[in-house]
């Protein structure tokens, strides 16, 4: 709640200041939505003004052979006013019947048609002296440069549950020891060690970072040309990188589990020398001089970048400007999801992990379809500095690995609070290796997996049936308004300059932003407060430590991701293909669940699947990519509907 202080006068040349000194506290849940927000709290206006720009008076309607036809019962006002007057007065009178009506045309866009048409008048003309010199004022100052990735807004989210702010920096992980890990023979089998086990291999000098190093660059240059999934090697980097760790350790410096090891970015995250395409063709030549923070946290603790993978373009789906990612677990199929390079490479044994991003879906979705486990971090735990910004209350970095030990490895490494990064925040977790999850008791939704709930119970966990209840109905609307504006603002000039033409799929991004081009603010901030709703309801209804449910429902992800919840995508088996080869095939259809925590409790749902995972062996099958099976051949992938999963 917020507590409205005594108004006080608002200087009218600062109305953004006013606005803040008013209300301090704002903070309290809103989105961290855009940096342009008196932009934003006129945009609606700006449409009326645009429409009345038409109508000026050197079009003279009275000598027009064809004059509109107006409805009989419209603009009574103004038709009375006009009889009263003299000619002369009356004649631009009637002009403006016209221009109302026409205005009123534009205001139903906004679900703002209630007004006569003397304050429709009244509000285009103020729309045109005040609101649209201010809005290009903030435009100029702050929407030039497209992705989002200067001039943060002030107002931030924080997901938080408890009252109570958490003090200092949270404390390392215990990780497990792996004593007695021995070098495969075969690269295949070292290929698809956990981050765990090659870590050791390194730590006991059986294995160089730069013989790893040259390992996954092979497996890559080797399988994208079928999968589709890297933008760039970062080969030179990668063994300049490698080098210097080895040396590091033969001083007897060791930095840690990550020291030496392989890994991959999703190519909205920038690092210096290296083109950052945001995978779209507008941006495939750009070079951003930015570290980004994920990119120095993995740096500082010894791992290696041997590539940017694929996002699809501009952070939504699996098309980017040199192709579609696909599945490696079946070809057919595309990897679903913005961070599709990252899951199939991890699936694909082509990296140990890599670091993608979700919004809505773009973690959860192609982690289940490509069969590897990932965490969606509770909304904060990872600083975005030089990340492209979809929405900047929700947009988030997380792991996609071999098991979720890992997951819990790499979270212990890139955690903590970006001072560039207002929303980021040192949490507290406890640690994952450490929780007694018999202590637990965990929740099953109607459509959890079976199998994890008998595991866990199993292991003495207490499991109960579970339903998540909350009465807003237009959650995935709200994510929507969200996502959607916010981007707009983030890639304000992209649209302007109609750079969305040369978009890679015309149904998407340029579709969904000229849609958000008339969300009024009020409306925006309205969607925020149901948001807010939302967010109280989950917490009253969220009554046990964990729950386990689909990962890939939209609903849930949509509400997950308004709230901020963690979930690990957890692999727990496969099916058939649909329509298999009439003589067999190996690939298959990965089966998976989502186990979810309350906020900041992302130990929790990593405890869980570490014990999920330590019976049972789904996660550590490999999928067939160019091993098909003798009598099936690399299909022609199919094109299949297109979900929104950024």
């Amino acid at each position: 709640m917020v507590v409205m202080e005594e108004s006080r006068p608002t200087p009218s040349g600062n109305m953004a200041t006013g606005f803040l000194d008013m209300y301090p506290n704002m903070s309290y849940r809103l989105t961290r939505f855009m940096s342009s927000l008196v932009l934003l709290l006129f945009s609606s206006l700006a449409v009326c003004a645009a429409f009345l720009s038409e109508f000026q008076p050197q079009q003279d309607f009275t000598n027009n052979n064809n004059p509109p036809v107006l409805p009989a019962s419209s603009h009574r006002l103004l038709a009375r006013t006009c009889q009263k007057m003299d000619s002369k007065k009356g004649s631009e009178c009637s002009k403006k019947v016209p221009q109302a009506s026409q205005i009123r045309h534009a205001l139903t866009l906004l679900d703002a048609d209630f007004f006569n048409d003397t304050k429709v008048l009244e509000i285009a003309k103020a729309a045109k002296e005040f609101n649209v010199p201010v809005i290009r004022a903030n435009r100029k100052l702050v929407a030039s440069v497209n992705g989002g990735l200067h001039n943060p807004s002030p107002l931030v989210f924080n997901p938080q549950w408890s009252r109570e702010q958490s003090q200092g920096k949270a404390s390392r992980f215990n990780h497990p020891s792996t004593l007695g890990i021995r070098r495969p023979k075969n690269e295949e089998y070292i290929a698809f060690m956990s981050v765990l086990e090659l870590g050791e291999l390194i730590k006991t000098k059986q294995i160089t970072s730069e013989e790893l190093t040259r390992i996954f660059l092979k497996r890559l240059k080797r399988y994208n040309p079928v999968l589709e999934a890297v933008v760039t090697y970062t080969e030179d980097l990668a063994y300049q990188q490698a080098k210097e760790v080895d040396k590091l350790l033969s001083k007897g410096v060791y930095l840690g589990p990550l020291h030496g090891i392989p890994y991959g970015l999703k190519d909205i995250i920038s690092v210096p020398h290296y083109k950052t395409t945001w995978g779209s063709t507008t941006f495939k030549n750009q070079v951003l001089n930015i570290e980004a923070w994920v990119y120095r946290r993995l740096k500082s603790a010894g791992a290696v970048l041997v590539a940017k993978l694929v996002t699809g373009s501009l952070a939504y789906d699996d098309i980017w400007f040199g192709g579609r990612t696909r599945n490696p677990w079946n070809i057919e199929e595309f990897s679903t999801g913005s961070s599709a390079g990252p899951a199939a490479c991890t699936s694909a044994g082509m990296v140990p992990f890599a670091i993608g991003s979700e919004t809505a879906g773009s973690i959860t979705y192609p982690a289940a379809r490509c069969g590897v486990t990932a965490l969606r971090p509770t909304f904060g735990t990872v600083g975005r500095t030089g990340v492209m910004s979809l929405s900047e209350s929700l947009d988030k970095l997380g792991p996609f690995c071999r098991d979720a030990a890992d997951c819990a490895v790499i979270l212990d490494a890139i955690g903590g609070k970006d001072p560039d990064d207002h929303s980021s925040r040192n949490i507290p977790f406890g640690d994952p290796f450490s929780v007694d999850i018999t202590k637990l008791t965990v929740g099953y939704l109607e459509d959890a997996d079976k199998e994890v709930v008998h595991v866990l119970e199993s292991k003495g966990v207490k499991v109960v049936p579970f339903k998540l209840n909350y009465t807003v109905d237009s959650v995935q609307g709200i994510l929507n308004f969200t996502m959607d504006v916010d981007m707009l603002a983030h890639f304000d000039e992209w649209q302007r300059s109609g750079k969305d033409d040369d978009y890679e799929a015309q149904d998407q991004w340029p579709l969904e932003l000229r849609r958000a081009r008339v969300v009024s603010a009020v409306d925006y901030i309205q969607a925020q407060r149901t948001r807010g709703k939302l967010i109280r309801e989950v917490k009253e209804s969220f009554t046990v430590d964990a729950f386990i449910g689909n990962a890939t429902d939209w609903e849930r992800v949509c509400m997950g991701n308004l709230v901020g919840l963690p979930v690990v995508v957890v692999p727990t088996g496969f099916t058939n293909i649909s329509n298999p080869p009439s003589n067999g095939t190996r690939r298959r259809t990965t089966v998976n669940t989502g186990i979810y925590a309350p906020p900041d409790h992302d130990h929790i749902a990593l405890a869980l699947a570490m014990g999920y995972q330590s019976v049972t062996n789904h996660h550590k099958q490999r999928p067939p990519i160019d091993d098909l099976g003798p009598n099936d051949k690399i299909p022609n992938p199919t094109l299949l509907p297109a979900l929104l999963h950024l």
